[in-house]
C-alpha cells in the first residue's frame, strides 16, 4: 500500500523542480512558495486536508472566497490561482492525481493599470541627484542602466563583469525562466559603467572573488531590497513627489521609446517579455501621447483654443 502524499510535501518537491529543473526566480519562488503555504495551510485549518491527492477544484475556490474576504486584491488572486495551476498540473504528471481540477478554472482578466511615467525633465533629475550620494559612480551607472536598457532590478544586481561587453556597447542579462538576451546600452550609460568598473568599484571591492557589477559599501552583492531604497532616496533628492521604484525607470525606457516611434516588437526583445501581448499595453500610453501632441500643435486644436481664450467671460 503506497503511502500518501501530505500538500506539503507535494509543494516542496514541486518548488524544488521549479528552482532546479525549470529556473524561475529566487524572487518568483519565495512568491508561489508563501502561496502555496498559505493555500496548504487553509485546507488543513478549514477543511481537515492534507493529502494532496484530495486536492479540488471547490477546495480551491473556498480559498480563494476566504482569500477575497480578507481583502487579497485581485493581482495576488491571479497570483496565487496560477501557483495552484502549476501545482496541480505536478500532481498529475506525479501520479498523485489523474488529471488536474483546475483545468478550465478560467484566470480572472486583471486590469491593465500603468504607473505613472516620468517626463523626460524628471529623468535628468533623477540622474543629477544620484551623484549626490556617499557612492556616485555605482549610483550613477545604475540609474543610467536601468533607464538605459531598461532591465529589471534582478538583472541589474545579477550582473557580472564578464557580461558587460565595452566594445559593443551592451550588457548580456538572464531574465525570467533563465533566459538570456543582448540589450545594448547608450553612450551615457556605457560611460558611466566604465567609469565606475575603474574608479570605484575597485574601491568597494573586497573580495576579488566577486564577480556582481554591482557591490554595497560592504563589498557585498547590492540587494533588491537596497536597489528599492536606493530609488526611493534618491527621487526624494531629486524632488520628485510620486513614489518611484526601479520598475518606473524600466517603465519610463519603454514609454519613452514607443512614444518615440520604437517598434513594439524590438522593445519586446529589448524588455526580454516572452509574450508580445505584455509590451502591448505600452501602446496605451503611445496613443495618449500621439493624442496630446495632436491637441497641442494641430491648427484647428490651436485655433479652437485661440478662440476660446478672446471669448470674453461672463
Amino acid at each position: 500500500m503506497s503511502v500518501a502524499t501530505t500538500i506539503d510535501q507535494l509543494v516542496d518537491r514541486h518548488l524544488a523542480r521549479l528552482r532546479g529543473e525549470v529556473g524561475v526566480s529566487p524572487h518568483t519562488a519565495a512568491a508561489y512558495g508563501d502561496d502555496l503555504a498559505r493555500f496548504a495551510r487553509f485546507a488543513a485549518e478549514s477543511f481537515g486536508v492534507t493529502d494532496a491527492a484530495r486536492l479540488s477544484r471547490e477546495l480551491v475556490l473556498a480559498f480563494q472566497a476566504a482569500e477575497a474576504a480578507r481583502g487579497i486584491g485581485a493581482r495576488t488572486q491571479a497570483r496565487r490561482l496560477s501557483a495552484l495551476r502549476g501545482l496541480c498540473r505536478f500532481a498529475v504528471a506525479e501520479g498523485v492525481l489523474p488529471e488536474s481540477p483546475l483545468a478550465d478554472l478560467r484566470q480572472p482578466r486583471q486590469p491593465r493599470r500603468l504607473p505613472g511615467t516620468l517626463g523626460g525633465g524628471e529623468v535628468e533629475r533623477l540622474l543629477a541627484a544620484s551623484d549626490a550620494g556617499p557612492t556616485p559612480l555605482r549610483d550613477r551607472a545604475l540609474f543610467e542602466m536601468l533607464y538605459g536598457a531598461g532591465v529589471r532590478v534582478s538583472e541589474a544586481i545579477g550582473l557580472t563583469v564578464d557580461l558587460f561587453l565595452a566594445r559593443e556597447r551592451a550588457i548580456r542579462v538572464r531574465g525570467k525562466g533563465d533566459k538570456e538576451r543582448i540589450v545594448p546600452l547608450g553612450r551615457p550609460a556605457c560611460a558611466a559603467l566604465v567609469r565606475y568598473l575603474e574608479g570605484e568599484r575597485p574601491r568597494l571591492l573586497r573580495d576579488s572573488r566577486r564577480r556582481e557589477v554591482f557591490l554595497s559599501a560592504r563589498g557585498t552583492r547590492l540587494t533588491r531590497q537596497a536597489v528599492f531604497a536606493l530609488v526611493r532616496r534618491v527621487a526624494a533628492r531629486a524632488g520628485l513627489d510620486a513614489p518611484l521604484s526601479p520598475h518606473g525607470l524600466r517603465h519610463a525606457f519603454a514609454t519613452h521609446l514607443v512614444e518615440r516611434g520604437a517598434d513594439l516588437r524590438v522593445v519586446q526583445s529589448l524588455l526580454g517579455h516572452a509574450s508580445i501581448a505584455t509590451t502591448e499595453v505600452y501602446t496605451h500610453v503611445s496613443r495618449a501621447h500621439l493624442s496630446r501632441i495632436h491637441a497641442a500643435h494641430h491648427p484647428r486644436e490651436r485655433s479652437r483654443r485661440a478662440a476660446a481664450s478672446r471669448r470674453p467671460r461672463a
